[in-house]
């Protein structure tokens, strides 16, 4: 009789190992099937100005590319690029996007402010039918990129 008490102690404790191996692995799995979400990203972009493309500035600035901030924290933006595919390249300049904020940067010529960024270009940056914009730090490393056309699914 005591073959079969140790024989049920052995099975019940592989059992409760093996479903605590379960309980432990299944958070890890799950957590490593969220898609991840980079602290900053480019979050939108509107590369066919609504309307006549007449390059006014009202028309220049009706195309624009937003940066988002993921995170609690502020993030320094200074030194940082937004980057067509022809090499247009717009660099940050003392700039400190808010923690969970967004930022748009237009084409054309404008006052800039906590939430809208101007390029001060007097023609359009951004392709109609295909382009990339690609966000790169201050160190040049690769952020985020936004594709559309035949260039979507990004290139870095």
């Amino acid at each position: 009789m005591s073959k079969s008490i140790t024989a049920r102690r052995l099975t019940a404790a592989v059992l409760s190992a093996g479903a605590l191996t379960a309980v432990l692995t299944v958070p890890a799995s799950a957590a490593e099937q969220r898609p991840h979400r980079p602290s900053v990203q480019i979050s939108d972009v509107q590369y066919d100005s609504p309307g006549r493309d007449d390059r006014s500035n009202r028309s220049l600035n009706r195309e624009w590319v937003e940066i988002t901030n993921n995170t609690r924290r502020a993030v320094n933006l200074e030194g940082w690029t937004l980057r067509d595919e022809d090499g247009r390249t717009y660099t940050f300049d003392d700039y400190r996007l808010r923690g969970r904020a967004t930022v748009r940067i237009h084409t054309g010529i404008g006052r800039d402010t906590r939430t809208d960024l101007y390029q001060d270009r007097r023609h359009y940056v951004w392709d109609n039918r295909f382009d990339t914009a690609t966000l790169r730090n201050d160190r040049g490393r690769f952020v985020d990129s936004e594709s559309w056309g035949r260039n979507r699914g990004g290139r870095r």
